[in-house]
């Protein structure tokens, strides 16, 4: 069959950096090919490239046909015109690519009169049976939404609505799922692979999501420094991977009933020094009778029947509802559940960023809800946070000196000199150089700079840090660096973690106890083996089943509705 699209001996350059090399694949209509590595491998520049949307400064050669036509010699005017009826990309985040001051049935309807030259009350019409396409409930009210009024996994949709409007024959998702709930990542991509089917679509997905890819694609290739080193049918590849870099990146994902067993045998196989990035600690987990006389010791944290509501108009709606859990001393409690569900609420409620409407939260025995502002400066020393996304909650005109010395200098106002050691001391702990101390956050890798949201956490020596999604948008080998630093600082430092995720695998992982969360409620909770092994709510099945757990051999529930509206704060 002839290739709708052909990539051949692509490269990419950048000023002195070669980001893409030689680069060779091929997509026949309705094939899904996942392109799969980790960020700076090559992937999104290849994909830009397919696109015609790499900047001026790229120079680029080879040769990208699709439908018999090189892209890269296309005129602006012909290329304008493939990519608004062939050609259609979905971005990895659909926040910061829908305008915040139209409505997404405005931004769909733009599409559809520049492209296909409807009138205002057709392209609005179309609009609200392409919102019906994607599973928006509603469509005729939600037309009318603006992006802050729909969850993440309504604004993806969104963005896939868009993309499908002019019925494309390639259809590029750049990570569409990174950070999406694991049933919201389902719902996601069994959605493109039905209008795969049904439109007859071909799609380049790229990703670094083997779940992912084991579960949808039909083909895979994995990029690594700019290059393709092992490409074939997914299956093949996911189950005998012949190269050592797969076998790494299979080694660091967390799929799966099997995990520990198979990630030991990859990593015996991978035959270069680079190993040791791929590889995950062998958490320390107490013991039966260890767990138990910790915990009948007065707990470090303890939550009581906490309610917290939200201001909607003239109502108020309840975000969390009756919480109650106690957290010891140096135990990682986990707690999973979906965006919108309270996750997020929680964490802020304990750090008293929020007030709760009724309840308690006692640290050490002491009551934090009743005290005043100029009362919580002792709270911020002992629980601190490591947010999701580092680059958002690091400052961009400090260096990063700046960032840990105020924060130092905030809670203990020692002398500059002993300031300056414990930064050093911090920084060799989370593996950065002292010597980049006086560079910026945007210097940084997302690993690098998730390991300055770390030191800047553990500075001040908190008794308990909220880790709130603090690995869900990272590459698998980062990812497993930074759950092996967490692992390390925790039996280093004597830490206690609330260890909060969509991601019930790495939760899993980490956990000595776990929590469920849905709709504001803790509706499951246990040690973490028994609630991975023996899980005793529907919810909890179908987020397993969603992730390959026990309950993957399930028939999975029927899917459950996204939140209507997404709470800003949580």
């Amino acid at each position: 069959m002839q290739p709708l699209l052909s990539v051949e001996n692509l490269h990419i350059r950048f000023g002195s950096h070669a980001a893409v090399n030689n680069v060779n694949f091929s997509l026949v209509q309705g094939e899904m090919l996942a392109l799969v590595g980790e960020s700076g491998s090559g992937k999104s520049a290849t994909a830009l490239a397919i696109m015609g949307l790499l900047s001026d400064q790229a120079k680029v050669s080879g040769r990208i046909e699709f439908a018999g036509r090189d892209v890269l010699r296309l005129p602006p005017s012909a290329l304008r015109k493939l990519r608004g009826d062939a050609l259609s990309m979905i971005f990895q985040e659909p926040m910061t690519s829908l305008n915040p001051v139209y409505s997404v049935g405005a931004q769909i309807a733009e599409t559809l009169r520049i492209h296909q030259h409807l009138s205002h009350r057709q392209a609005r019409a179309r609009a609200i049976e392409l919102l019906a396409l994607v599973n928006i409930p509603d469509p005729a009210r939600r037309v009318d939404d603006f992006p802050h009024q729909l969850s993440g996994g309504q604004r993806q949709r969104v963005m896939i609505a868009m993309a499908v409007a002019c019925e494309p024959r390639l259809l590029i998702a750049d990570e569409p799922t990174t950070a999406l709930d694991v049933t919201v990542q389902a719902s996601i991509m069994s959605l493109l692979d039905r209008l795969r089917r049904e439109l007859s679509l071909s799609v380049l997905m790229i990703t670094h999501d083997l779940g992912l890819v084991s579960r949808w694609a039909d083909s895979v290739a994995v990029m690594h420094n700019g290059r393709i080193v092992e490409q074939g049918a997914a299956e093949a590849i996911l189950h005998q991977p012949g190269h050592d870099y797969t076998r790494g990146l299979m080694a660091a994902s967390l799929m799966g009933e099997c995990d520990l067993h198979y990630r030991q045998r990859l990593l015996t196989e991978i035959r270069h020094d680079g190993a040791d990035r791929f590889h995950l600690h062998q958490p320390a987990t107490l013991s039966f009778p260890e767990a138990a006389s910790q915990r009948e010791t007065q707990p470090l944290l303890s939550v009581n029947q906490l309610k917290v509501s939200y201001s909607r108009g003239r109502t108020r709606i309840p975000a969390l509802k009756d919480i109650s859990f106690d957290l010891h001393a140096g135990e990682t409690l986990g707690l999973v559940g979906e965006s919108g569900c309270g996750k997020s609420t929680l964490s802020r409620s304990i750090l008293r960023l929020l007030r709760p409407d009724s309840g308690k939260i006692l640290l050490d025995g002491k009551d934090l809800t009743p005290l005043p502002e100029s009362g919580l400066k002792s709270l911020r020393s002992s629980v601190q946070m490591i947010f999701q996304d580092p680059y958002a909650s690091l400052n961009p005109r400090q260096t990063i000196f700046t960032i840990l010395d105020s924060v130092l200098h905030l809670h203990d106002p020692a002398p500059a000199s002993q300031r300056l050691q414990r930064i050093h001391t911090m920084l060799d702990r989370v593996g950065l150089p002292r010597q980049s101390l006086h560079r910026y956050a945007h210097e940084f890798s997302g690993g690098q700079r998730q390991r300055i949201g770390i030191a800047r956490a553990l500075i001040v020596k908190p008794r308990l840090v909220i880790c709130d999604e603090a690995v869900s948008a990272l590459d698998v080998s980062v990812q497993a660096q930074i759950l092996n630093l967490l692992l390390e600082m925790k039996q280093e430092l004597g830490l206690s973690y609330l260890f909060i995720s969509h991601n019930l695998a790495v939760v899993r992982y980490m956990s000595d106890r776990i929590m469920v969360m849905n709709q504001g409620e803790i509706i499951e909770a246990g040690d973490a083996a028994d609630v991975w092994h023996r899980p005793q709510h529907a919810w909890t099945r179908q987020l397993l089943s969603a992730v390959g757990g026990a309950e993957a051999r399930q028939p999975p529930l029927p899917a459950a509705a996204e939140p209507a509206f997404a709470f800003s704060p949580g």
